[in-house]
């Protein structure tokens, strides 16, 4: 976050603006709806700005802005044109720790007025930082219009009974799945619709069942995270995340991802970096147990798809061994995700008929594949967690048949923006892998579909070209 988001309360407190534009009334209709009490410094006003003074909303002082102006005041905003005053309200304001918000000037502001979504007591506040107000202002538009103009109105009724629940449910994980069960049931639909006595009688029976509801065991979610970007989750994963108690997860996901996760979810990681296990699975199968055991909602968050090389089977068993309830969400695989971000189709209808996945993981030092089946032609090869492995895959591939020039394309990181590839071929690959080092999850694609994409994309395709012409990063085309 560049900006850290605050909601401040303003109501009886004094507000200092500069400046008698049109930009001035807009950010006073703001504090005015907030409660604040706003005094206006500036030598002129027009529009709006004078119908306000007229009406005795605000007060104004008609002359120009001293330092002494700012004594007492909670916040201050400039909307004044006059650049040299801009900076010396903000240098003052800031002297005095005051915050303050200069329009349309971020570097010279403490804080950004949002774009808002009033639907109180719901409030939602859009900032770009400054970056693109206009964005901002799309986003709320967005919001406004999906968002039901009557949601207030179901805040008002929860904060009625918020004390209530508190006493009868004193358990925090209790109180949240009560609350889940109220918004996104009839109960929910009733307050939205008006019906606010109903609303009441059926959460009183709801709560009341609820204080003699025995523990119950917990579920686990194997939910496919997807190959890192946040936007390619489902919307099950998404809403499961927003929903569970406990996230445990790994190297394979990643932080954009794990962002989504709800705020006051426990976050669990199990290590398994390549080569080193931080926690064998065997405790990671008991680790989920143990926590359905308790009563809790979890999510087991995996890299790509549970089922794809994922060990999700393995969970699966142990779970179900313990009578563990279990569902797993679906993710897009790395192989579809990566390929898909860097151009390469994994079928072609004159280059690949066939695409195979494998896993090039070592077990106990070897790598036991079908050589000769991955040295067909016209297919695709995709090699999750190839890269340690890289040496014995490009030389036992050459030696089954494949020519030394066939193009592989290594994919870390993939559809994130921290996506580097690098693209050479099976006599090549090894040598560029590690003069790149690669750190990520690494997806390796190995097919003439590679040297396609460079060919449509004016890339280098000659596999005697120079190593370094091979190189691509930060999501560049191929």
């Amino acid at each position: 976050m560049q900006t850290f988001p605050l909601f401040m309360s303003l109501q009886g407190r004094r507000v200092l603006v500069v400046g008698g534009t049109e930009a001035a009334a807009r950010k006073v209709e703001l504090l005015l709806s907030a409660g604040a009490q706003v005094t206006l410094i500036a030598d002129t006003v027009v529009g709006e700005i004078a119908q306000l003074i007229d009406e005795a909303r605000i007060s104004w002082a008609g002359r120009a802005f001293y330092n002494e102006d700012l004594a007492g005041v909670s916040l201050v905003v400039v909307a004044s044109d006059d650049e040299s005053l801009q900076a010396r309200v903000s240098l003052a304001a800031q002297s005095r720790c005051l915050p303050v918000n200069v329009v349309d000037r971020p570097k010279l502001s403490s804080f950004i007025m949002p774009a808002i979504v009033d639907r109180a007591p719901i409030t939602i506040a859009i900032s770009t930082g400054g970056a693109a107000p206009a964005l901002a202002r799309r986003l709320r538009a967005e919001i406004e219009r999906a968002m039901p103009a009557a949601i207030g109105r179901l805040a008002r009724f929860a904060e009625v009974f918020r004390a209530q629940v508190r006493r009868t449910l004193e358990q925090p994980r209790a109180r949240r799945r009560f609350w889940d069960r109220v918004f996104e049931g009839r109960i929910g639909e009733m307050a939205l619709a008006g019906d606010e006595i109903g609303a009441r009688r059926e959460l009183i029976r709801l709560l009341d069942g609820a204080r003699t509801e025995a523990p119950t065991v917990g579920m686990v979610h194997l939910v496919g995270a997807g190959p890192g970007d946040p936007d390619l989750l489902t919307m099950k994963a998404h809403r499961l995340l927003q929903r569970a108690d406990v996230v445990v997860y790994d190297r394979l996901v990643s932080t954009e991802v794990l962002a989504m996760t709800r705020r006051d979810a426990e976050r669990i990681y199990v290590g398994k970096r390549r080569g080193n296990h931080s926690l064998p699975q065997d405790e990671i199968n008991a680790r989920l147990v143990a926590l359905a055991c308790a009563g809790k909602s979890v999510v087991r968050l995996k890299g790509g798809d549970p089922f794809v090389f994922g060990r999700g089977g393995e969970e699966i068993e142990a779970l179900a061994h313990a009578g563990i309830a279990v569902e797993v969400v679906p993710g897009v695989t790395a192989a579809l995700g990566c390929a898909a971000s860097a151009g390469i189709p994994l079928t072609h209808r004159d280059h690949a008929q066939t695409c195979v996945f494998v896993t090039g993981h070592r077990k106990e030092g070897t790598l036991d594949l079908d050589w000769p089946m991955l040295a067909r032609p016209r297919q695709t090869v995709v090699i999750y967690m190839g890269v340690e492995a890289l040496p014995t895959i490009a030389s036992q591939l050459v030696a089954h048949g494949l020519p030394a020039s066939t193009p592989v394309a290594l994919i870390e990181n993939g559809t994130t923006d921290r996506e580097r590839r690098v693209v050479g071929t099976l006599a090549t690959i090894e040598r560029q892998a590690m003069r790149i080092r690669l750190e990520g999850p690494t997806l390796c694609l190995v097919g003439e579909v590679v040297g396609l994409a460079l060919a449509q994309s004016g890339g280098p395709q000659s596999a005697e070209s120079k190593d370094s012409e091979f190189q691509f990063e930060s999501r560049v085309g191929l």
